[in-house]
């Protein structure tokens, strides 16, 4: 597939560069996290990364004075798996450059999406990209395998942590694997294992050839 940058023109419609903003001490706070020795890691919030200078520019200006949290996910990874939305945009900064796969809320049919439509994106090191609460995404892919991947991940506090609970009340309810977090697996996956919903139709999309 062919892998776009953020900076082309076919990235408007999921996101945008966020320019201005120091990442320097944000990004040397990430690169003093170890990689996990397989897959894929995720946190929601990292004391050490909310207790840089960027933390404060992130949540007061990218996200207008909302509170929010700064976690991490790293690891090593090529494959699609998954696209997940929430009801806010993300940001993402990484050490290095990444991959992401992202594909548009609108092109869910009846609770599934076809992978035909996703498209594949690459963020340079150090760019503070926005993805729209309107794109699906997942765990983002390294273009490196030594190096792996470490991307920030901006959102609103309470994002991906424990589901609330609540009764579903609709087909969209039903996908809701943690708070903020809407869920569409392929039948591949370890998530569809656990139960996630299947709403991910066609191949299973790996990038190991376009890296």
């Amino acid at each position: 597939m062919k892998v776009y940058s953020v900076r082309d023109p076919e990235f408007a419609p999921y996101g945008k560069v966020l320019e201005g903003y120091d990442v320097t001490c944000l990004l040397n706070a990430m690169k003093a996290v170890p990689l996990p020795e397989s897959g894929v890691a995720y946190e929601p919030g990292i004391p050490e990364l909310e207790a840089t200078c960027t933390y404060g520019q992130l949540q007061n200006n990218a996200y207008g004075g909302m509170p929010v949290q700064l976690g991490m996910c790293w690891g090593r990874n090529t494959r699609l798996n998954c696209l997940e939305y929430h009801r806010d945009s993300e940001v993402n900064v990484g050490t290095g450059d990444f991959i992401l796969l992202l594909a548009k809320q609108d092109e869910i049919v009846d609770g599934v999406l076809d992978t035909a439509k996703v498209k594949a994106f690459q963020v340079p090191a150090g760019a503070v990209v926005e993805v729209y609460a309107t794109t699906l995404h997942y765990a983002p892919c390294h273009v490196n395998e030594e190096e792996g991947f470490r991307v920030a991940v901006v959102l609103p506090r309470g994002t991906n942590t424990n589901p609330s609970g609540a009764k579903p009340l609709n087909e969209e309810d039903k996908w809701l694997t943690a708070r903020n977090k809407w869920l569409l697996a392929h039948a591949d996956s370890a998530e569809a294992a656990q139960g996630a919903h299947i709403g991910l139709r066609g191949v299973n999309i790996d990038i190991t050839n376009e890296i």
